[in-house]
């Protein structure tokens, strides 16, 4: 279960922009999930909350976005979402693409509820 992992990157990551005494203040950690990333949704959900159990980040969530699998094709110029994997043109058939979405895994924003920071 490679969820796992990736659930304890997203902390890590969490780490990096987060103090750790403002990590109870983290009400939502947004990512961005493309169609080929190869992760379950329901998986990387169970494991976030497993591995922010019981810490200062136990009442945060993860709010995923999928992101669909889109090509670009360079024969008729067209981007347009395909079956995942398959990156033939869907409007004209041509292997002569490239992949513009749906290969992402990434942290988008971290939202903090900032009213008991006393300040500014």
């Amino acid at each position: 279960m490679h969820e796992l992992s990736i659930a304890q990157s997203i902390i890590e990551i969490v780490g990096q922009y987060v103090t750790r005494a403002e990590q109870e203040q983290v009400r939502r950690v947004n990512v961005r999930i493309g169609a080929m990333a190869g992760v379950v949704p329901d998986s990387l959900e169970f494991c976030f909350a497993a591995v922010i159990h019981h810490t200062p980040l136990q009442d945060a969530v993860l709010v995923m976005e999928t992101v669909p699998f889109c090509v670009r094709c360079h024969a008729c110029g067209q981007t347009t979402e395909s079956e995942p994997g398959i990156a033939l043109c869907p409007a004209c058939g041509s292997a002569d693409t490239d992949i513009v979405s749906g290969t992402e895994l990434q942290v988008v924003s971290i939202d903090v509820d900032e009213a008991s920071g006393g300040g500014a």
